[in-house]
């Protein structure tokens, strides 16, 4: 070791600009499916039934939501499970987006 005196930082605090990871890996992601001219209603409805297991009344809601407002949120949660909804929605040939909730 040295004898030389060490370099230490004035007084003062370090402040982050940026959200710490954890709370950024906490905020809620939104799966969006999107109106197409392409899907039948019922096979929209399908999808949510079996892909979300939602409940025929829900799914058929959702569906409506779709085809009257041309968009529903579907599903929220963490950011990799809602990918992975968002890559199966593209699966079934439905057009869905990820956006932060």
């Amino acid at each position: 070791m040295s004898d030389r005196p060490v370099a230490r930082p004035a007084g003062g605090q370090a402040v982050e600009s940026r959200p710490v990871e954890s709370e950024r890996a906490q905020t809620p992601w939104a799966v969006v499916v999107w109106d197409d001219p392409v899907n039948l209603m019922s096979y929209v409805s399908h999808v949510f039934q079996v892909h979300f297991h939602y409940s025929k009344d829900k799914s058929e809601q959702l569906m409506l939501q779709v085809h009257n407002e041309g968009k529903a949120i579907v599903a929220t949660g963490e950011r990799e499970l809602m990918e992975r909804h968002v890559v199966a929605m593209h699966g079934y040939g439905l057009l869905a987006t990820l956006e932060e909730a």
